[in-house]
């Protein structure tokens, strides 16, 4: 979509996120299922819940503007999950290591969409859609909550957990 004016981005933008939302929902299952820690899978099973009120609300927005949500794919959001796929994969064998690295990528998530849904608020509001910025609002801080949460969980567990020394490896000495 050529972007002419601030109503075409916005509308450009919410497509993007709506794809990201959706290539997400597909995601979580898959890390829900590679977290070993009990807190990790079910902070992802909850953000599951969240993204699919994600979905509605864009859904809503778009019904709003009397435009289609797809026809867009979010490229930023495949990278972004696919480096979490590939981190699977690498940390299959090493259960510390893969809780951590699923907090890595899911933050990376997070902060994506973060600059997004802040993006599209702002211009919401500039375009006189107040009750598109409010939605798009009660979806920003659900995204930040789940980052402090994810923040949380590695400090006081799982990155503590993963920096450990396994026992079968030697310590280093100097």
């Amino acid at each position: 979509m050529e972007q002419e004016t601030l109503y075409d981005a916005y509308v450009d933008e919410l497509k993007d996120l709506y794809s990201a939302e959706n290539q997400i929902l597909k995601a979580l299952p898959r890390m829900t299922k590679a977290a070993s820690h009990r807190q990790l899978k079910q902070g992802f099973t909850k953000h599951e819940r969240q993204t699919r009120q994600h979905v509605k609300r864009l859904d809503r927005i778009f019904r709003d503007l009397g435009e289609k949500a797809t026809g867009k794919k979010c490229v930023g959001m495949e990278g972004v999950l696919k480096e979490g796929t590939d981190l699977i994969k690498e940390h299959r064998n090493d259960k510390e290591m893969l809780d951590a690295g699923l907090i890595a990528a899911a933050q990376h998530v997070e902060h994506y969409e973060m600059a997004g849904y802040g993006t599209v608020r702002t211009w919401s509001r500039l375009l006189g859609y107040e009750d598109h910025a409010e939605l798009l609002q009660q979806t920003l801080d659900e995204e930040r909550e789940t980052d402090e949460t994810l923040t949380a969980l590695a400090e006081s567990s799982i990155n503590v957990d993963a920096a450990e020394p396994d026992e079968d490896e030697e310590e280093y000495e100097e």
